[in-house]
């Protein structure tokens, strides 16, 4: 099998894990397995957050950044659960022996835990006729405890610890295949549950406590080694929430957003939690402002709330979740530090109820949905933040009605420079419209008011939206107050028609001559929308005063030949899609292919050096050539004659096809093999990659004859 498709087809295998389900965790094992196979059967690879004792399987993504919580892991080799190491041989050849459920502690080195159970009594309970699991806390685990909490664990002849172990083990034997996401199985404690989350990057938790050694199979049962030791669970988030006074500012906000209740139910929620701390840091009077708008303070609340269970110890790189509120935050990690969108803000970690858990926040996050317009412009949109706040817009936008805001991306400003202060002023007007409007609400023909007084027309396209000329670029946001849309060009309005625009331009004069000719003037001065690519005088400048007289002298050659330059329907360059040609329809019948060559407009093979001159009835793009649509009969051949001096793309065509003739009737004379008919003389073309200029030429539709035949037909076409 080929080399390549083998490491293709591995890693492929290696990195397969990418759904929640409940062999994550048996699968990245298996992985680990794979990764160490140089070292010896039964090895795994794990990795190792340096500075620190914790120790990963982990997924491809961890693996090829060889990071873990962004910090620098390192690999480390050891044998897989289950199996042991033999003098002087390679790797993890033996299987471990297997024991009852407290035998088994000593091999998996959680010693504490089996002294505790000693001194506790308990051994007996796990040692009799009966299987369990037990979830046992690392010697580590136990030494992160706070010595009061140890103190109290000796209390009552030891009954506070026999209570504390009990509720670490299940009546039934589990391993961690069984462990399915959100699995609540109750503790050999009574009236106490254990709350199991299988993650996809194969992290188990139980009640957000991480699996660090799993699945060793006990002669009465299975042991799991765990990273902390478990405290029972009592009560909902809702109950938390009540109980806990440093929380009163949030449980105030989720009471006002009839979320408190919801909080009390059962289910599976992620809750971030600002302290009143955070809430004292926001502007005097914020909270109770807010409170009055149930929209703003529904939708702060919300975005504080995840509709899953994430531990911490889950978290191993930044991922997305979508909240409640509908958009999205990044829970990640820095070392041992959960950050929310990239921030340590995170005071407390993993307080566990019975339908989720809550980390406490030291700040309040915010949504876009509960922001002044004004704070959604991001560092993209500075220049325009800047002019809004010089300018003083905020001023004349009255504070209980919605607007939109179009902002220009910094980059577009280098070309206002030059402007007057007044006219950038209304110019810049025009970037606030008088209403709320989302992408979703736009369409062709919308008229939408601006600050200044003006009209924006809407246009929809199958890849853009656009405002007049200035198109919508990613990152729209809506605010509570109305909405944002990144723009990539300014916005600029027009009140000439087509008819003063090219007048003014001063360079269309013989178009607007040949216009009025073919009796097309009055569209341009007439309501509607039009696209025109309109030829400049410099296209005509091969012409004589005959030529032009002659030119008009056949109206209805005339006719087609502008009306091939016009669409109806107002098409921005902005608009067009890349990367295919877009198809217009002209107002001759015929389409008009439009492009994207190196990032500037091409029609007809034509290049447009300007575009987007807005009219009150269409837009203007300027073209330096006469466009012809292909195939269409002159009639006349003094016409015909005349064109070719105006037509350049065809030109270029004919230089094309006489290049691949004069290749392929050479080759006939080197090897003095003449073709035996047009399909064969039009292999050669295939061959040298010519069929497009194959398809213009009248020898596609021969039926099969001679060679002679054929090049005659091609010297007559092309006077070879």
């Amino acid at each position: 099998m080929d080399k390549l498709l083998v490491v293709n087809l591995f890693v492929l295998v290696l990195c397969s894990v990418g759904r929640v389900n409940s062999s994550a965790y048996d699968k990245i094992v298996t992985h680990s397995r794979i990764r160490a196979r140089k070292e010896g059967p039964n090895v795994c690879a794990l990795q190792q957050v340096m500075g620190s004792s914790k120790k990963y399987f982990s997924t491809c993504r961890n693996w090829h950044k060889g990071s873990i919580c962004g910090k620098k892991a390192v690999v480390l080799y050891e044998c897989c659960p289950g199996y042991m190491k033999i003098e002087g041989m390679k790797g993890c050849p033996a299987a471990a022996p297997i024991d009852d459920v407290y035998g088994t502690l000593g091999l998996v080195k959680a010693t504490v835990t089996q002294q505790y159970i000693n001194e506790s009594q308990l051994r007996g309970d796990i040692e009799g006729p009966t299987s369990v699991t037990l979830f046992a806390p690392s010697n580590d685990a136990w030494d992160l405890l706070d010595p009061n909490e140890k103190l109290k664990l000796a209390e009552n002849e030891n009954q506070e610890l026999y209570n504390t172990l009990l509720f670490h083990t299940v009546n039934q034997r589990l391993v961690t295949k069984d462990m399915k996401n959100g699995l609540v199985v109750p503790t050999m404690s009574e009236d106490h549950n254990l709350y199991i989350n299988h993650y996809g990057n194969g992290v188990v938790t139980v009640n957000c406590a991480r699996i660090i050694y799993g699945n060793q199979v006990a002669t009465n049962g299975a042991v799991h080694v765990i990273d902390r030791v478990i405290r029972p669970v009592s009560g909902k988030i809702k109950d938390i929430l009540e109980e806990n006074e440093n929380l009163s500012s949030f449980t105030t906000a989720a009471s006002a957003a009839d979320l408190l209740d919801k909080l009390g139910e059962a289910g599976h929620y992620t809750l971030f939690v600002p302290t009143d701390e955070a809430f004292d840091k926001l502007p005097s009077g914020y909270l109770e402002r807010i409170i009055e708008n149930n929209a703003v303070i529904t939708a702060l609340v919300k975005y504080h709330l995840l509709n899953s269970v994430q531990c911490a110890e889950a978290i191993m790189a930044g991922s997305v979740y979508e909240t409640e509120e509908g958009s999205s935050i990044e829970i990640g990690c820095d070392g041992d530090f959960l950050t929310v969108n990239g921030i340590k803000m995170v005071l407390k970690k993993d307080i566990v109820t019975s339908n989720g858990v809550i980390h406490l926040i030291d700040q309040v996050l915010f949504p876009d949905s509960a922001k002044e317009i004004t704070e959604l412009m991001g560092e993209s949109q500075s220049y325009f933040r800047d002019y809004f706040s010089e300018m003083d817009f905020a001023s004349a936008m009255r504070p209980n009605l919605e607007y939109t805001l179009l902002a220009p991306l910094n980059g577009v400003f280098t070309e206002v420079s030059s402007i007057a202060k007044s006219e950038l002023k209304l110019l810049l007007e025009n970037h606030i419209l008088k209403v709320k409007v989302s992408l979703s609400e736009l369409y062709t023909g919308q008229q939408l008011e601006t600050l200044s007084g003006k009209f924006l027309r809407a246009f929809i396209y199958r890849t853009a939206v656009c405002l007049e000329n200035a198109c919508m670029v990613r990152g729209s946001k809506e605010g509570k107050n109305g909405a944002l849309h990144l723009v990539g060009s300014l916005v600029k309005t027009s009140d000439k028609t087509l008819y003063k625009v090219l007048k003014d331009e001063g360079q269309f004069k013989i178009f607007l001559s040949l216009m009025e000719t073919a009796g097309l003037y009055d569209m341009l001065k007439e309501e509607g929308a039009y696209t025109i690519f309109a030829p400049t005088d410099d296209a005509f400048k091969e012409l004589t005063s005959e030529d032009l007289t002659l030119l008009k002298s056949d109206v209805t050659a005339l006719k087609n030949i502008l009306l091939y330059h016009i669409s109806n329907g107002i098409f921005i360059s902005g608009g067009l899609e890349r990367g295919v040609t877009n198809m217009l329809k002209t107002m001759q019948g015929l389409n008009l292919p439009v492009k994207f060559v190196n990032n500037s407009v091409n029609v007809n093979s034509v290049d447009v050096p300007d575009t987007d001159l807005m009219a009150t009835n269409g837009v203007v793009h300027v073209v330096k050539n006469v466009l012809y649509p292909p195939g269409l009969p002159v009639g006349r051949e003094d016409l015909w004659v005349l064109l070719q001096k105006l037509i350049k793309y065809i030109k270029i065509k004919v230089e094309k096809i006489k290049a691949c003739v004069s290749v392929c009737v050479h080759l006939a004379h080197i090897f003095a093999e003449p073709f035996a008919n047009a399909q064969h003389f039009l292999m050669c073309f295939d061959l040298y990659q010519c069929k497009h200029q194959r398809q213009q030429m009248d020898v596609v539709h021969l039926s099969p004859q001679s060679l002679q035949q054929v090049l005659i037909k091609i010297n007559i076409l092309f006077c070879i």
